[in-house]
């Protein structure tokens, strides 16, 4: 009796295990089809000309990317500059001020602003950005999405402080250091990895979103890098080539979409190496 019930665990305790090996490859199924699909697609039209031309005419053969590579880089790259210093100041202060009511307040906005759709807030940059300087423009689209970069950088800078032990400000302030020192030199140091590793899923994130540019930075044919101005970008150029009638342009929007994928694969490569190289356990 006690071997047959002993039997019966061991066949229930395999069958969960195989019905959770299984549900957790269906979910990787879709993402290794659609990871294949893109680089079936895309690989062919990589080439030196592809990275160093601008789209040509319909019509013509060749062409490029490289005013929405140029253009990816320049916004992603404001952006960044905008949410980093804003967005870790933030996480900073709702670590060091918990119970606070203002630090309440914040952390809720933060966590609304994470779930606004990235739509709502191309318009919103279009009322605040485009329509005060009466122009569309790189600068509108790097404000819309530092604002969709805020929250992650906010968040994980918060989660990364409330996991380094008390002990070390408390050892810091009783050698008499003051506390924007302490806050600088050590704990900011301590946190590096999760701080990074925030800053480079946001980048991550945003690097491929398509609406808010559409009301802000608009696109250019042409190789501009003047923040005023509109300006191409991968999202951008993927969808207006994509819906195209044109299957020259159809390729080209395939290679796009491979080189922005690579990008991501890539920011989400570093991510996993700035964690494990900065890593400090306790």
């Amino acid at each position: 009796m006690k071997e047959t019930a002993i039997r019966n665990r061991i066949y229930k305790n395999n069958l969960i295990k195989g019905l959770v090996i299984t549900f957790a490859l269906l979910c990787v199924v879709p993402l290794i089809s659609v990871l294949f699909y893109i680089v079936k697609q895309g690989v062919g039209s990589i080439n030196w000309d592809f990275l160093v031309n601008v789209p040509k005419p319909v019509g013509e053969e060749g062409g490029g990317i490289a005013n929405a590579l140029v253009g990816s880089l320049i916004i992603v790259g404001i952006a960044t500059l905008m949410a980093v210093p804003i967005g870790v100041a933030g996480g900073i202060y709702l670590h060091e001020n918990k119970n606070t009511r203002l630090a309440n307040w914040s952390r809720l906005s933060t966590d609304v602003l994470m779930g606004v759709p990235s739509i709502v807030i191309g318009i919103i940059a279009y009322f605040w950005i485009v329509m005060t300087f009466g122009s569309f423009s790189a600068f509108s689209g790097s404000v819309a999405l530092a604002i969709m970069m805020l929250p992650v950088i906010v968040r994980s800078t918060e989660e990364t402080l409330s996991l380094l032990p008390r002990q070390l400000k408390e050892a810091s302030f009783a050698l008499g250091v003051p506390y924007h020192k302490t806050i600088m030199r050590l704990v900011l140091p301590c946190a590096l990895s999760g701080i990074i590793s925030g800053i480079l899923l946001s980048v991550a994130r945003v690097a491929g979103e398509t609406a808010p540019l559409l009301f802000t930075s608009f696109g250019n044919a042409y190789l501009n890098t003047h923040p005023g101005q509109p300006m191409q970008s991968l999202p951008l150029l993927i969808f207006n080539y994509a819906t195209s009638p044109y299957e020259d342009w159809h390729n080209l929007a395939w290679g796009a979409s491979f080189i922005l994928l690579v990008w991501i694969l890539l920011m989400n490569f570093f991510t996993k190496l700035a964690i494990r190289k900065w890593r400090i356990t306790y």
